[in-house]
Protein backbone atom coordinates (compact mmCIF):
# COMPACT_ATOMS: atom_id res chain seq x y z
CA UNK A 1 0.00 0.00 0.00
CA UNK A 2 1.26 3.63 -0.78
CA UNK A 3 0.67 6.81 0.53
CA UNK A 4 0.64 10.36 0.20
CA UNK A 5 -0.48 13.55 2.27
CA UNK A 6 -1.07 17.25 0.76
CA UNK A 7 -2.34 20.66 2.23
CA UNK A 8 -5.43 22.24 1.12
CA UNK A 9 -7.47 25.43 2.04
CA UNK A 10 -9.65 23.06 3.84
CA UNK A 11 -7.63 20.60 5.71
CA UNK A 12 -4.62 17.93 5.37
CA UNK A 13 -5.70 15.20 3.31
CA UNK A 14 -4.43 11.79 3.43
CA UNK A 15 -4.15 9.45 0.53
CA UNK A 16 -3.36 4.97 0.10
CA UNK A 17 -4.21 3.01 -1.88
CA UNK A 18 -2.50 0.63 -4.61
CA UNK A 19 -2.80 -0.81 -8.07
CA UNK A 20 -5.89 -1.42 -7.73
CA UNK A 21 -7.38 1.65 -6.26
CA UNK A 22 -7.50 4.43 -3.73
CA UNK A 23 -8.62 2.83 -0.54
CA UNK A 24 -8.31 5.71 1.42
CA UNK A 25 -9.04 9.75 1.83
CA UNK A 26 -8.90 10.81 5.15
CA UNK A 27 -10.06 14.11 6.02
CA UNK A 28 -7.20 15.16 8.46
CA UNK A 29 -9.23 18.06 10.02
CA UNK A 30 -9.17 17.34 13.65
CA UNK A 31 -12.85 17.29 14.30
CA UNK A 32 -15.19 14.31 14.27
CA UNK A 33 -14.80 10.61 14.77
CA UNK A 34 -12.80 9.42 12.19
CA UNK A 35 -9.37 7.71 13.49
CA UNK A 36 -6.87 7.02 10.59
CA UNK A 37 -3.24 5.74 11.30
CA UNK A 38 -0.66 5.04 8.47
CA UNK A 39 0.95 1.89 9.05
CA UNK A 40 4.43 1.10 9.22
CA UNK A 41 4.48 -1.05 5.93
CA UNK A 42 2.99 1.66 3.55
CA UNK A 43 5.45 3.60 1.42
CA UNK A 44 5.53 6.84 1.25
CA UNK A 45 5.00 7.39 -2.56
CA UNK A 46 3.54 11.11 -3.50
CA UNK A 47 3.97 10.72 -7.48
CA UNK A 48 1.70 7.52 -6.73
CA UNK A 49 -0.91 9.42 -6.40
CA UNK A 50 -0.20 12.96 -8.73
CA UNK A 51 -3.54 12.38 -10.91
CA UNK A 52 -5.60 11.70 -7.79
CA UNK A 53 -4.09 14.83 -5.73
CA UNK A 54 -4.91 16.97 -8.85
CA UNK A 55 -8.39 16.18 -9.57
CA UNK A 56 -9.12 16.43 -5.61
CA UNK A 57 -7.45 19.64 -5.54
CA UNK A 58 -9.53 21.57 -8.77
CA UNK A 59 -12.79 19.24 -6.89
CA UNK A 60 -11.64 21.90 -3.94
CA UNK A 61 -11.14 24.80 -6.49
CA UNK A 62 -14.49 24.78 -7.75
CA UNK A 63 -13.15 23.23 -11.15
CA UNK A 64 -14.65 19.85 -11.13
CA UNK A 65 -17.41 18.33 -10.30
CA UNK A 66 -16.73 14.55 -10.92
CA UNK A 67 -13.99 12.14 -10.25
CA UNK A 68 -11.91 9.70 -12.44
CA UNK A 69 -10.02 8.14 -10.20
CA UNK A 70 -10.24 3.82 -9.60
CA UNK A 71 -11.39 3.20 -6.08
CA UNK A 72 -11.20 0.11 -4.18
CA UNK A 73 -12.41 0.79 -0.78
CA UNK A 74 -13.09 -2.27 1.68
CA UNK A 75 -16.31 -2.80 3.33
CA UNK A 76 -19.20 -5.26 4.01
CA UNK A 77 -21.14 -5.90 0.50
CA UNK A 78 -24.12 -3.36 2.29
CA UNK A 79 -21.71 -0.80 2.89
CA UNK A 80 -20.56 -1.17 -1.10
CA UNK A 81 -23.74 -0.72 -2.54
CA UNK A 82 -24.63 2.19 -0.11
CA UNK A 83 -21.31 3.77 -1.27
CA UNK A 84 -22.43 3.32 -5.20
CA UNK A 85 -25.61 4.93 -4.35
CA UNK A 86 -23.69 8.15 -2.73
CA UNK A 87 -21.75 7.89 -6.31
CA UNK A 88 -25.08 8.75 -7.90
CA UNK A 89 -26.32 11.77 -5.98
CA UNK A 90 -24.88 14.88 -8.13
CA UNK A 91 -22.70 17.66 -7.75
CA UNK A 92 -24.74 20.49 -5.87
CA UNK A 93 -27.42 17.92 -4.27
CA UNK A 94 -28.47 16.58 -1.35
CA UNK A 95 -29.83 13.41 -0.29
CA UNK A 96 -31.07 11.95 2.69
CA UNK A 97 -30.74 8.87 4.61
CA UNK A 98 -34.25 7.43 4.09
CA UNK A 99 -33.78 8.53 0.25
CA UNK A 100 -31.00 6.23 -0.25
CA UNK A 101 -32.18 3.70 1.97
CA UNK A 102 -35.51 3.40 -0.83
CA UNK A 103 -32.89 3.62 -3.29
CA UNK A 104 -31.50 0.61 -2.10
CA UNK A 105 -34.95 -1.52 -2.09
CA UNK A 106 -35.00 -1.17 1.95
CA UNK A 107 -36.92 2.10 2.97
CA UNK A 108 -36.37 0.69 6.79
CA UNK A 109 -32.51 1.15 6.54
CA UNK A 110 -31.74 4.81 6.84
CA UNK A 111 -29.93 4.05 10.20
CA UNK A 112 -28.35 1.05 8.47
CA UNK A 113 -27.54 3.48 5.73
CA UNK A 114 -25.83 6.11 7.87
CA UNK A 115 -23.48 3.91 9.47
CA UNK A 116 -22.42 2.74 6.30
CA UNK A 117 -22.28 6.38 5.52
CA UNK A 118 -19.55 6.98 8.51
CA UNK A 119 -17.82 4.07 7.29
CA UNK A 120 -16.96 5.27 4.05
CA UNK A 121 -13.17 5.42 3.73
CA UNK A 122 -13.29 7.60 0.61
CA UNK A 123 -15.12 10.94 1.21
CA UNK A 124 -15.17 13.59 -1.18
CA UNK A 125 -15.03 11.19 -4.07
CA UNK A 126 -17.71 9.13 -2.66
CA UNK A 127 -19.85 12.08 -1.53
CA UNK A 128 -20.83 10.79 1.82
CA UNK A 129 -20.99 15.12 2.68
CA UNK A 130 -24.13 15.22 0.49
CA UNK A 131 -26.04 13.19 2.47
CA UNK A 132 -28.67 14.79 5.10
CA UNK A 133 -31.31 13.88 7.70
CA UNK A 134 -34.54 13.87 6.49
CA UNK A 135 -35.65 17.48 7.67
CA UNK A 136 -32.19 18.70 5.74
CA UNK A 137 -30.00 19.00 8.34
CA UNK A 138 -26.59 18.63 8.71
CA UNK A 139 -26.60 15.60 10.32
CA UNK A 140 -23.54 13.18 11.41
CA UNK A 141 -20.02 14.06 9.43
CA UNK A 142 -17.14 11.36 10.84
CA UNK A 143 -14.65 14.21 9.93
CA UNK A 144 -16.63 17.16 11.77
CA UNK A 145 -19.39 19.35 10.57
CA UNK A 146 -17.39 22.21 10.05
CA UNK A 147 -15.91 20.56 6.90
CA UNK A 148 -19.41 19.15 5.66
CA UNK A 149 -20.77 21.95 6.01
CA UNK A 150 -17.68 23.81 4.10
CA UNK A 151 -18.08 21.13 1.28
CA UNK A 152 -21.80 21.77 0.74
CA UNK A 153 -21.29 25.33 0.10
CA UNK A 154 -18.48 24.97 -2.06
CA UNK A 155 -20.62 22.65 -4.37
CA UNK A 156 -23.67 25.41 -3.68
CA UNK A 157 -20.81 28.09 -5.21
CA UNK A 158 -20.69 29.79 -2.25
CA UNK A 159 -17.73 31.52 -0.62
CA UNK A 160 -16.54 29.40 2.16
Amino acid sequence: MYFTKFNTRFCEIILAGDEKGLAHLHLNTGEGSRQFEIQESWEFKPEFFEDAQAQILEYLGGKRETFDIPLNPAGTTFQKKVWEQLRTIPYNSLASYGEIARKLGNPKASRAVGAANGKNPIPLIIPCHRVVGANGSLTGFAHGLAIKEKLIALEQGLAC
